[in-house]
């Protein structure tokens, strides 16, 4: 490979990352257009850390005998047990112990690599191995996402050259910064997916920030909390509380995602979320499903939490249809993406009486009327009530005791 074929293949790197190209394709993308101009890479490995409530970061690996595709690993912490031991023993590592940025460590076939991850390589008859790291500025990082990590492997009997050796740094360089790019969009969104809920996330990445900025939207409304919350976090240890919460919510928020549904808010017991409004008949029958799933959900986790000695609960749920403002409300510097208006109030009375009328969900009126015939077919009145702040008592609903058992 000459200069200008490697500046042609730096200018590919910028195009490709400017047009939001994913890393996937940048790698395999580099690695095929730097074998034809001449640099023999046939194994190539990009890492970069993230900012996610799970994961740690992303891998990204290519081949040259599977050329047309990189293929992405996702990788969870690696401070602890065998990834952390891994990780003490890899390149990677001693390049940030030495502050270095570049590791050669030629692979021979009479003599064990003196790390243990390249053995399997250089048994494979790969022959010369280069890491890189590309770090970014101090105060410019985003959580572990510091650096970009690379390596490059070939089996060329004679390794890279010096050429090959003075090219490297140069095209992973600019990989490095389409990769960061990449990154950086794959974090924002979930960040926002994470903090503000899916649907929420994708309005304000799409533009939808302005405060007062609203829109009417007609769906349905569910509002659950937890039994005996208030008693479970005053009589627990404060070390338990988070865990405790967290576990519930899973099986909530798991069921109400899993029938397409949206999560809006978590106020501290509390879940908020729509069923946006296809048809009022398909939206009641993915919440009724969501609701099933999240008894099923807490059935298995009570078996397990008591199985441990761990305070158990009940999920109590409001189920209600009707119209409510969606978007930005709040200050000029601090804004909300939710729901306000008076049916989603009216949810989170319904909610509240489950404790009263001993029911575990309870359906408004309205709710019942959209559902259609089959579902209203498995619901049963439980009484006309009262509501605070609503102005005329309304008929409240629950599931078919058969159905409840089910759930």
């Amino acid at each position: 490979m000459n200069d200008a074929d490697a500046a042609a293949l730096t200018h590919w790197l910028v195009d490709a990352g400017l047009a939001g190209e994913p890393e996937t394709e940048l790698l395999s993308g580099l690695c095929r257009r730097a074998r034809a101009a001449g640099l023999a890479i046939d194994r190539a490995l990009v890492i970069v850390d993230t900012l996610h409530p799970i994961l740690e970061g992303r891998a990204y690996r290519w081949r040259s005998d599977a050329p047309d595709e990189a293929k992405l690993f996702e990788y969870g912490p690696t401070n602890v047990g065998e990834a952390h031991q891994n990780w003490l023993r890899s390149p990677f590592y001693r390049l940030i112990e030495r502050g270095e940025s570049m590791l050669r460590c030629r692979l021979l076939p009479d003599r064990p690599s003196e790390f243990p991850s390249l053995e399997e390589t250089r048994l494979e008859g790969m022959r010369d191995y280069v890491a890189l790291i590309h770090r970014f500025a101090a105060g410019r990082t985003i959580g572990e996402m510091d650096c970009v990590y690379s390596h490059w492997i070939t089996g060329a009997p004679e390794g890279y050259s010096d050429r090959d050796l003075a090219l490297l740094p140069r095209l992973s360089s600019a990989l490095g910064l389409a990769v960061k790019a990449a990154a950086l969009s794959r974090i924002a969104t979930t960040l926002v997916e994470t903090y503000l809920g899916r649907d929420a996330g994708r309005r304000v990445l799409g533009g939808r920030i302005a405060r007062g900025v609203t829109e009417k939207l007609h769906a349905v409304i569910w509002y659950s909390d937890l039994r005996s919350y208030t008693r479970i976090s005053d009589t627990g240890r404060p070390a338990d509380l988070i865990p405790f919460l967290n576990d519930y919510a899973d099986a909530a928020i798991s069921a109400i995602h899993g029938q397409a549904g949206d999560v809006l808010k978590l106020i501290g017991d509390g879940v908020l979320a729509i069923f946006a409004v296809d048809t009022p008949e398909a939206a009641c029958g993915r919440a009724l499903a969501a609701a099933e799933a999240a008894f099923r959900n807490v059935a298995a986790l009570n078996s397990r939490r008591d199985g441990e000695g761990l305070p158990t609960t009940e999920i109590y749920l409001g189920l209600h249809v009707g119209q409510m403002f969606y978007g930005n409300i709040g200050s000029a510097d601090r804004l909300d993406f939710t729901v306000v208006g008076p049916a989603v109030n009216e949810a989170s009375r319904i909610a509240g009486l489950c404790r009263s009328v001993e029911q575990p969900v309870l359906l408004s009126t309205a709710f019942a009327e959209a559902a259609g015939e089959a579902q209203r077919r498995r619901l049963i009145s439980v009484g006309r009530f009262a509501l605070r702040g609503v102005q005329r008592p309304q008929e409240l609903f629950t599931l078919d005791r058969g159905d409840e058992s089910k759930a």
